[in-house]
């Protein structure tokens, strides 16, 4: 199962909804966690997903596109791309912030310019929030973006990773898989994934090496998420893991990944 933007598709017309069903699902990084035709239906929908990113109608029955906006909470604000045959409400979608405004009918390579877009204002937004967060940690106690309790036993140990909201505890079983960023990594944990400040060597540091496993200077996974291990075409190996996510390995990673699973790899 492909993991990553939680996205909604609100367009009362099945073949514009179908439309981005298509070009999203090309998308490595995309996940639709539902499709509406209404603004009552969206906005039950963002409730419940909570999702990073809207691809937004503006005439939908039971409620307009902006009408929707206005009815989430000021916590709730994924990024919005408009889509909609009607070129007057432009002026509109920019004045609430839009990412894009998308008319219909568009070609395919400008619906990926408005995905890239949207994307980087999400990664703008985290980067934003990971700082802000970090910030909030040095006033109250250190510069430490994420740590392990280190007198917990085993079973019980918990990542405490600062969010822009305080601080999420995760269980080490949670972690399927950390992701080195650029400054950054993320650490995926069933249907979401958090962004922490910091390089992935200070979590491969604190992590118990029996249980997760460097596969190469980017990723780190947990053991017990690994489902197979791969052969591409180029030869190189790949870890699947058991939500779909592949890492491939290298050298080093194959040599500590085979100690771990207790034979050649």
């Amino acid at each position: 199962m492909k993991r990553g933007i939680r996205t909604i598709i609100a367009d009362d017309e099945p073949a514009g909804c179908r439309t981005l069903q298509i070009l999203l699902e090309e998308d490595p990084d995309t996940d639709i966690v539902a499709t509406c035709r209404s603004g009552k239906e969206t906005t039950e929908a963002v409730l419940r997903y909570h999702p990073d990113l809207l691809f937004l109608d503006v005439e939908m029955p039971e409620g307009d596109g902006f009408e929707t906006l206005q009815s989430l909470p000021t916590d709730v604000k994924p990024v919005v791309v408009f889509v909609t045959a009607f070129d007057g409400y432009a002026v509109q979608a920019f004045g609430v912030q839009a990412s894009d405004y998308l008319l219909k009918p568009f070609t395919d390579a400008r619906f990926r310019a408005a995905l890239a877009r949207a994307k980087e204002r999400l990664w703008h937004q985290a980067r934003v929030d990971a700082e802000r967060a970090s910030r909030l940690f040095s006033r109250v106690g250190g510069d430490i973006p994420a740590t392990l309790p280190p007198s917990a036993p085993d079973n019980d140990k918990r990542l405490a990773i600062p969010t822009s909201r305080g601080v999420r505890f995760v269980a080490l079983d949670e972690i399927d898989l950390i992701e080195a960023r650029g400054d950054y990594v993320r650490i995926y944990t069933g249907e979401r994934f958090e962004l922490v400040r910091g390089a992935i060597g200070r979590f491969a540091e604190q992590l118990d090496p029996a249980r997760f496993v460097r596969l190469h200077r980017s990723a780190i996974i947990q053991i017990g998420k690994l489902a197979e291990i791969q052969r591409c075409p180029t030869g190189e190996l790949e870890a699947v893991l058991k939500d779909g996510r592949r890492c491939k390995l290298s050298q080093s990673g194959r040599e500590r990944l085979g100690r771990v699973l207790g034979q050649h790899i």
